[in-house]
Order: structure tokens, then C-alpha cells, then sequence
């Protein structure tokens, strides 16, 4: 944070931007990435952001992958397919995306997920995606989204619940996946997950707390 007129600068770090007299603004520009003027009480303050680039992380080769990847890549995430399932984990199906073709305990790990991450489960395969949902909920993950029914998804939930996760932990859970568009094809219901992860990406904290 420099103050334009006097040329004072400061360092916020993301663990205590919540605390900062300008929280509201500086979570702002955490959650764009971009740096940029901004016009305070006490003046004008020119904010220099540095994070890492969002990530994408999908679980399941599959076909709604096959539009969410180059979708994610359009808007800037660096993705990362992990599917143990080799005759769809190729580089012919997912060509110029980071395709891992291994378990999600094995492949997901070394990955470094953490908030900067919106984690998509897509395969509907409990031996997958409940592993890959354990590790994605154990950190800061600002979206995590998976694939199923109602129906489907209490049974996932009672088996994570089973696993030791809390109520609280299973609430972050997106599900149904994607915005309520109608979606039916799997390149529309992509495009309802993007634009899901997009929202959870941009609200601010308190249009987040009123939408829950």
C-alpha cells in the first residue's frame, strides 16, 4: 500500500487483510489480482498485488472437462486435470492442459491447493472424488464444487461425514455444481460451473455471507 502523497508504503499480508483499516478494499484486489489506484479517507493509496495465479483443479477426464478446461484457461486459471483412468486421462483429449493420469492421493498433494484454488469434482466415483473432496476441504480452497443429484450427494455427504468431516465442511460444498441456468448439455453445464466459480471468486464477503 503506498500513500501517493507522502510516498509511505506498507505490507498487508493476506492473513491479516481481514483486520487492516481497509479491509474491504484490500480484499478487493486480493480477490481480482490486480493492482490499482484507490481513493481512501486518508487519500489516494496506489495498491500493488502479489498472489499466485488461480488455479483450477478438476477431478474426472470427462466430457464436461473437455469444455471447462480451455473455458478456465481463457479466464486465467491455470488447470490441472487428475484422473487415475488412463484410457481418458490423455493428452489427445485434454491437448495443452496439465492432464495426471493418478490417484487423487498420489497427484494431488504435490499440487500445493490452497486459497487461490476453485477445486471441481466431476466423476462420480466415489473411490475418486471422495479422496480428492477430503483433501480440497482440509485447505483454503475458494471454491469446491461437485458433480450429482440431490440424491447423490447426500450419500456423499454421509460417507464424508463418516470420514470425520464437520456440517461446516460439508457446507462448502457446491452441490448441484454450476449456476441454476438449465443447464442439460455438458458444455452448458461447464459454463454453469465457471460462472460459479466466477461469482465465488469476485463477491465480496458480505454478498457471500448473504447468499449462504
Amino acid at each position: 500500500m503506498t500513500e501517493i502523497v507522502s510516498g509511505k508504503q506498507r505490507l498487508v499480508k493476506a492473513a491479516h487483510a481481514g483486520k487492516d483499516p481497509l479491509s474491504e478494499l484490500i480484499e478487493k484486489h486480493l480477490r481480482s489480482g490486480k493492482s490499482g489506484m484507490e481513493e481512501t479517507p486518508a487519500g489516494q493509496v496506489f495498491v500493488t498485488v502479489h498472489v499466485p495465479s488461480a488455479r483450477l483443479v478438476i477431478t474426472g477426464a470427462v466430457h464436461i472437462s473437455q469444455t471447462l478446461a480451455p473455458l478456465g484457461q481463457m479466464l486465467g486459471y491455470e488447470v490441472t486435470i487428475v484422473d487415475p483412468r488412463t484410457a481418458f486421462a490423455t493428452p489427445e483429449r485434454f491437448p495443452d492442459v496439465t492432464v495426471l493420469a493418478e490417484w487423487p492421493d498420489t497427484a494431488l498433494p504435490p499440487l500445493g491447493i490452497d486459497r487461490y484454488t476453485a477445486f471441481v469434482a466431476l466423476t462420480h466415483d466415489p473411490k475418486i472424488d471422495d479422496p480428492a473432496l477430503l483433501h480440497a476441504l482440509k485447505r483454503d480452497c475458494f471454491y469446491i464444487g461437485a458433480l450429482g443429484s440431490r440424491k447423490t450427494h447426500a450419500k456423499r455427504l454421509a460417507r464424508l461425514k463418516d470420514a470425520g468431516l464437520t456440517d461446516a465442511d460439508l457446507a462448502r460444498i457446491h452441490a448441484p455444481i454450476g449456476l441454476d441456468i438449465g443447464a442439460i448439455s455438458p458444455a452448458e453445464i461447464a459454463v454453469s460451473i465457471m460462472g460459479e466459480i466466477t461469482a465465488r471468486l469476485r463477491q465480496s464477503a458480505d454478498k457471500k455471507s448473504a447468499a449462504a
